[in-house]
């Protein structure tokens, strides 16, 4: 595991534009911190912004190899999930999932991850405007149910009654993945929704609103892999 490092650029609504860089090791969920060459020091967002909104994303946290999710924590929650990217990648600026005004204590959290991790990110926007991130990490050929980042519960367990609104899956597995997607699995295992799989190596992921569904207690966001 190196460590590398890891940049995103944001605008506020005030018009002033926040750059942020962190050396930080690949496989360690770790903070984004203001980038010093344009602070007086390393401090994080809400820190910096406090009271100020996020309208923008100038560039989305980036690292050499990829990165395979990143937030705002608030708290020790999930107050918004971000796309992420590849070093040189990025495609163009992104729009903010939902506005927020900064609080002191808010922070950016990310996952870098090296070009061989088979990490695989489920991102999600529900209807009442919860955002989560599900994980796993498939190994073969195999059924991987991904779970909740912070509290290892799986889909229908954290978020009974919601409906998604948005949701974007981050995985270099590709052709390994069948049907291409992470699959949402109701409570008799069948699919009902899912979001086709996107390798930030390559593109830039982005929100979508295809394969959405209702979730209900005991559904899966499950990843089938055949290698």
């Amino acid at each position: 595991m190196a460590n590398v490092a890891v940049q995103a650029a944001f605008m506020l609504n005030t018009g002033e534009v926040v750059d942020m860089k962190t050396t930080m090791a690949e496989g360690t969920e770790t903070e984004l911190l203001l980038d010093t060459a344009y602070s007086v020091s390393a401090v994080s967002i809400g820190t910096y912004a406090e009271g100020k909104v996020l309208t923008q994303i100038l560039m989305p946290p980036s690292a050499p190899n990829m990165c395979s999710y990143a937030y705002i924590d608030r708290r020790g929650e999930i107050l918004c999930v971000l796309p992420v990217a590849k070093a040189g990648v990025a495609s163009q600026p992104c729009p903010m999932p939902f506005a927020f005004t900064l609080q002191a204590g808010d922070t950016l959290r990310v996952m870098a991850s090296t070009a061989a991790s088979r990490l695989c990110s489920y991102n999600v926007i529900t209807n009442v405007n919860v955002h989560a991130i599900f994980t796993g990490t498939p190994g073969g050929a195999a059924n991987t149910d991904l779970v909740h980042i912070k509290s290892g519960q799986g889909l229908g367990a954290s978020l009974t009654n919601q409906t998604l609104a948005a949701h974007w899956v981050t995985s270099v597995d590709g052709s390994k993945i069948d049907f291409g997607s992470v699959q949402v699995l109701n409570d008799r295992g069948l699919p009902i929704g899912g979001s086709v799989a996107t390798n930030p190596i390559n593109l830039q992921p982005k929100a979508n609103s295809a394969g959405l569904c209702q979730i209900s207690l005991n559904f899966v966001a499950r990843l089938i892999t055949n290698a």
